[in-house]
């Protein structure tokens, strides 16, 4: 099919806060991908450099509708697509071309990939000193691990999270969907602002060095204290927290799931009248969370015993009136219809010109004064190429030389 040419924003709209900004998107599987995915959101034109012969994985991952990758939707949406072989003389020089005309290249090759290829930071800042070059590895681009490959499941693992995650008695449980690649797709988006915030001072651009071990750790929070100063090693504890009670996950009458949160003692005295235990608000230990959390087996039994007699609208309409934490425990299809959400706008629909109007996640944040979009959603494979080339100052005998090498 002949690739529909990719929309501008819509016309009225204030400019989004990263008009102007342009990145490059040599990454593939997700961290890297997601990070140049929430900077377009906000505006940046991102280009997506694939190989000629060999896209971006995530195009063939999860389920297809008519041989499309739906993911790719996603991951791939504000992005204009190009191929480019970055091994090959042309595929270099080009590449090479394009980064003296970005703010930012986010690649995750192990690390010395480009480096062989000619294309390193010493080779890219000298095209381009103002340019900041995100290099997200799964363990980042020294020590002794650097070489091995890395995907987000060894993150999952090796950061702790796997081993504080599952019932007491189980084994360590992974998440179901790219947990440390999305946290550190996040990160990366933050340093790489930083990075262009010092620019400002500096006029010169750097490079960060992130590896894909480190920002889910970080969002464990206080463990590593904890180890350091008392030598204290996070159990698996399932639903419930050594921090307060009741925390669990408890079963209606007609069958579905609620969270119940007390982390607030106000809160967690509420939960106690509403129930009809009011007489445990008078114990010594239930003045702390970590006292509640002690005896979670006869908090979890008054408030799932209550829960147990009430059907979920019904929980959940008097955990509302008394000013109590609950919430159901969705599936996507809840999502989709919860008016929460809706009020929210979380999801949007794209218009798509392959497969019609999708629904997908909105935007990260909203912006009172300069919002982002979703503009477009992810598109064919090398969509863009002709055009990109042809900005650059190609010509057509140029870009024909180049598909003959092999660069495109």
């Amino acid at each position: 099919m002949t690739p529909s040419p990719a929309p501008d924003t819509p016309p009225g709209n204030p400019p989004a806060p990263l008009t102007g900004l342009r990145v490059l998107d040599l990454a593939t599987l997700f961290a890297g991908p997601m990070c140049a995915t929430l900077l377009g959101d906000f505006g940046a034109e991102v280009i997506k450099v694939e190989h000629p012969t060999r896209p971006d994985p995530s195009r063939g991952h999860g389920p297809a509708k008519d041989g499309i990758g739906l993911w790719w939707k996603v991951l791939g949406r504000n992005k204009r697509n190009v191929t480019l072989d970055l091994s090959t003389p042309g595929g270099r020089a080009t590449l090479l071309r394009l980064a003296s005309t970005a703010d930012v290249v986010v690649e995750n090759f192990r690390p010395g990939t480009l480096e062989k290829w000619g294309l390193g930071w010493e080779e890219l800042s000298t095209a381009n000193p103002r340019l900041v070059l995100a290099r997200i590895t799964g363990f980042g681009q020294f020590g002794p691990y650097s070489h091995r490959p890395g995907f987000g499941t060894l993150a999952e693992a090796m950061s702790g999270f796997a081993a504080a995650t599952g019932e007491p008695e189980g084994p360590p449980t992974l998440p179901p969907f790219g947990l440390a690649d999305s946290v550190a797709a996040l990160a990366t988006a933050y340093a790489v602002m930083t990075a262009l915030a010092a620019r400002t001072s500096t006029g010169r651009g750097q490079v960060v060095d992130m590896a894909i071990i480190e920002p889910i750790l970080a969002v464990l929070g206080p463990q590593l204290l904890w180890y350091d100063q008392l030598g204290y090693v996070q159990p698996r504890t399932g639903n419930r927290s050594r921090n307060n009670a009741p925390r669990n996950i408890y079963r209606t009458a007609d069958g579905s799931w609620l969270a119940v949160s007390t982390s607030a003692q106000s809160v967690a005295e509420r939960v106690m009248h509403l129930v009809g235990r009011p007489e445990l608000i008078d114990e010594p230990w239930f003045t702390t969370g970590s006292g509640r959390a002690e005896h979670a087996d006869l908090l979890d039994a008054a408030v799932g015993g209550w829960i147990a007699r009430h059907t979920r609208a019904d929980a959940v309409a008097a955990f509302e009136k008394a000013e109590a934490a609950i919430a159901p425990v969705y599936d996507i299809r809840d999502i989709v219809a919860d008016p929460q959400y809706q009020a929210l706008g979380t999801i949007a629909e794209v218009p798509d010109p392959e497969l019609g109007p999708l629904r997908m996640q909105n935007v990260l944040f909203r912006l009172s004064e300069t919002p982002g979009a979703i503009r477009w959603a992810g598109r064919p494979h090398g969509a863009d190429t002709e055009e990109v080339l042809a900005e650059l100052g190609l010509t057509p005998a140029d870009i024909t030389a180049l598909r003959t090498e092999g660069a495109l």
